[in-house]
């Protein structure tokens, strides 16, 4: 028999058919421990609180969280690099237009193509004269491939695009890692590292012989 009975006047409380009847109602409104399988509404709204969460909220439901505060995710990102930027975002959009908001988003958007990019890897300058209302972007990369100096760039200028102030315009300098020869008296100055060939040839060193 329903619970809901209780709540209805003493002449109805021990008609069996009511007793059925309101079975269905309370099984949709509050789930019931007999009705195997159905989560009723008061149960489901209590868990909504949830789903505003990022944190907790299901991995599917991400896109539309993301949707709330204006936010793109990239396809490319794991849950947990989504969950972590949509609760960042918000107080990122009140630094838009700064340098220190420009260099976290950059952070952000480039370590799930490089994961070793750090936030000394990402440098904002400004302090140009002229011409004015320019600045420079630096970008450090630990290697040199090229597919992902190109997915980099891409991205990196997607970004600056879309975050820096319209009057303003820049340059953008990926660094990478390249061979440098250098001489021994540079070498033995702490100036760099010789380059090794093989097990027994080093460049930069004078045949003695």
């Amino acid at each position: 028999m329903s619970r809901y009975l209780d709540h209805l006047p003493a002449p109805f409380q021990d008609d069996p058919f009511a007793g059925r009847f309101l079975m269905a109602f309370e099984a949709v409104l509050t789930g019931r421990d007999d009705a195997e399988g159905v989560t009723g509404l008061e149960q489901l709204i209590e868990r909504s609180a949830g789903h505003i969460d990022p944190v907790d909220t299901g991995e599917d439901f991400l896109p539309w969280l993301a949707g709330w505060v204006a936010l793109s995710l990239r396809a490319d990102w794991d849950t947990d690099t989504k969950r972590g930027l949509i609760r960042e975002i918000v107080p990122l959009y009140r630094q838009r237009g700064t340098l220190v908001g420009l260099r976290r988003m950059l952070e952000i958007y480039l370590r799930p193509l490089d994961d070793e990019v750090t936030r000394d890897d990402v440098v904002v300058l400004d302090d140009f004269e002229t011409p004015a209302h320019y600045f420079q972007v630096r970008l450090t990369l630990k290697d040199a491939d090229a597919g992902r100096l190109r997915r980099v760039q891409e991205t990196a200028r997607a970004i600056i695009d879309r975050e820096k102030p319209a009057h303003t315009f820049y340059a953008l300098k990926i660094v990478v890692p390249t061979m440098r020869l250098v001489s021994e008296e540079l070498h033995d100055n702490g100036g760099g590292e010789r380059l090794k060939l093989g097990d027994n040839t080093v460049l930069g060193t004078r045949d003695l012989t």
